[in-house]
């Protein structure tokens, strides 16, 4: 994984890591995955209107990404825009659970090899935005974080039945992560913002609210833990009866029906165990299929993070936990 920091505005921060990237020789719209497409193009536009609205910063990131890397802004925000409206190769698993002692965060990032030395881990602190750590496929949008009030966020993707012009899931997580301190918040932005994908965010704040949140552009449904149990799980599709004929069941989901029993089982049988030590060996795959991909075919988990929100620490294996170790991140400075 890379390992970035952005500071000052949203702008320099694009510019500056946009240029020190065309200054090393690297140019983001030439690699494999920038493909874009007519249908892209245009929704992409649509979508403009909403950013400048609801998150006009965000644009100023990709303007300066883009003027960096003299290149095109159409481009990069016609990419950033319309990710995960289309077919997309991201598939994941998380997690959240609480008990007296613990409240931890979970999540295993699946997706192609082909690409994996150009995801990266970043460290966020800009101007008038809260500080955050998070992992991305791409850049600027976020696939999960913690940011320095204790909010851990994660989305899991589901495969696009109906889409509008919106924020897209890897938008929403840097979002929520900037804008947001609690859950509760989390959840009253989810029922204001306009939403372009489905997807599932799992949301973890350090009062100890957490919850999955199944949404797309008709419904905002959230999904609150068991009294009993203590503990909510999700992988790439919906659950709840309101969004289950969201799913389409036609498509290849890497196996995520038997990732969520995997995760599930483990979490009912160990209710009374609940550590940071549980959800790495869950993670690992060491209660049944979580990360056990054949690499040889181009999938594999490409990072497994840990958040434990009630200590504020961060542990993370850059690859498959199963080969990787989890390794402390200390660089995040929380607010107390």
């Amino acid at each position: 994984m890379y390992h970035g920091r952005f500071s000052k505005s949203h702008y320099e921060a694009g510019y500056n890591w946009g240029s020190l990237l065309y200054k090393n020789g690297k140019n983001i719209d030439q690699t494999p995955a920038f493909g874009l497409t007519g249908e892209r193009r245009i929704f992409a536009e649509n979508c403009l209107p909403v950013y400048e609205k609801y998150y006009p910063e965000i644009l100023e990131e990709i303007r300066g990404l883009a003027d960096g890397q003299k290149s095109r802004y159409e481009d990069f925000y016609t990419f950033l825009l319309s990710m995960y409206c289309f077919a997309f190769d991201n598939h994941c698993t998380c997690f959240a659970f609480k008990d007296k002692d613990t409240l931890i965060f979970g999540r295993n990032s699946d997706f192609i090899v082909a690409l994996e030395k150009l995801y990266m881990n970043c460290l966020y602190r800009l101007k008038g935005a809260y500080g955050f750590n998070g992992n991305t496929t791409a850049f600027i949008e976020m696939e999960d974080g913690i940011n320095e009030y204790g909010l851990a966020v994660g989305l899991t993707f589901v495969y696009p039945k109906i889409t509008k012009a919106g924020f897209n899931a890897g938008m929403l997580v840097r979002y929520l992560l900037e804008r947001c301190k609690t859950t509760d918040e989390v959840i009253e932005s989810l029922n204001r913002l306009p939403i372009a994908s489905q997807q599932t965010l799992t949301v973890v704040d350090d009062t100890g609210k957490f919850a999955v949140i199944e949404c797309n552009c008709d419904h905002v449904e959230v999904i609150k833990p068991a009294e009993h149990d203590g503990f909510v799980v999700v992988a790439n599709g919906f659950v709840s009866q309101k969004m289950y004929g969201y799913n389409n069941h036609s498509i290849d989901d890497w196996r995520s029906d038997e990732r969520y029993m995997t995760a599930n089982h483990a979490l009912r049988e160990n209710k009374n165990h609940f550590s940071v030590e549980l959800a790495r060996d869950i993670l690992s795959g060491k209660y049944g299929f979580m990360c056990q991909y054949e690499r040889s075919r181009g999938a594999d988990t490409v990072w497994s993070v840990i958040y434990d929100v009630r200590n504020k620490k961060i542990f993370r294996a850059e690859g498959n936990p199963s080969r990787k170790k989890f390794v402390e991140d200390t660089r995040m400075k929380f607010i107390e």
